[in-house]
């Protein structure tokens, strides 16, 4: 069985950080594996409040796993300080960990911050060159560019500058453009733009951990990267169109929709 882990905050609701990984982890049938950010009280309608986990415990937490179940894939999401940060750039680089997907978590879609200011820079110029694939949406592709997205021709501007300084896979959500919901996937100076047909549900709580779980999980089976994208993506889509409806805001995805559960 390939082992997944996941570096996230956790949502009390269920619908996005440490769960949704563990559910999108089991719905592929990888042993799921977690190490805990921060705390969150949140539901469908936003965050209220964060806890944060200090590094010290973040590092225990690293070294315990690392040393016995040595993972196949690593999931990365929010690390809300600096200090998380440096102490997950270090550990990477002791344990030698592979098959990293980097989704930059920086804001809730609810508009709360999850990320430290000063902790952005670490992020861009010391856990990014980490990373195998780097998942922002258009906001946070945005913070890391510099440049302000409203359309494809954006995307393809931000995608060149962030791919200047970096030679891993990143893979642009562009599920927040008013033209279009395309994703654009960039290496190497190579552009694929990825297609899709945008979904008549506003409950996509928790989308972006989910796309970044399920890439981890195709990699750690063995697959190419943009195989993995491909398959995650098909995958995502189907968790959305089974239009799960559940709270009184932007609810969640079924992670389990492909699972003969009903």
């Amino acid at each position: 069985m390939q082992k997944v882990l996941t570096v996230a905050g956790s949502d009390c609701s269920g619908g996005a950080g440490i769960q949704a990984d563990l559910k999108t982890i089991t719905a592929h049938g990888h042993y799921g594996m977690s190490v805990i950010t921060a705390l969150t009280a949140q539901n469908t309608l936003g965050v209220s409040g964060i806890y944060e986990v200090s590094p010290q415990f973040v590092e225990e937490q690293l070294n315990r796993i690392c040393e016995d179940i040595y993972p196949d894939a690593v999931k990365i999401g929010m690390l809300y300080n600096a200090e998380i940060m440096k102490c997950l750039c270090r550990k990477i680089k002791e344990y030698r960990l592979r098959n990293i997907v980097l989704d930059p978590v920086m804001v809730s879609t609810s508009g709360k911050s999850l990320l430290k200011e000063e902790a952005a820079a670490i992020l861009i110029d010391e856990l990014l060159p980490l990373s195998h694939v780097f998942t922002p949406n258009l906001y946070e592709a945005s913070a890391v560019s510099g440049i302000s997205i409203r359309s494809k021709s954006d995307m393809l501007a931000a995608v060149q500058k962030i791919g200047s300084r970096y030679d891993g896979y990143i893979l642009m959500k562009g599920g927040h453009l008013q033209e279009c919901c395309d994703d654009l996937l960039y290496k190497d100076g190579e552009v694929y733009w990825l297609r899709q047909e945008r979904i008549d549900n506003p409950n996509t709580h928790g989308t972006g951990c989910t796309l970044s779980s399920a890439i981890a999980c195709n990699l750690a089976k063995g697959k190419e990267t943009r195989d993995s994208i491909t398959a995650a993506k098909e995958y995502v889509t189907g968790a959305i169109r089974a239009n799960l409806k559940l709270g009184r805001g932007n609810g969640p995805l079924n992670h389990v929709w492909n699972l003969p559960l009903y």
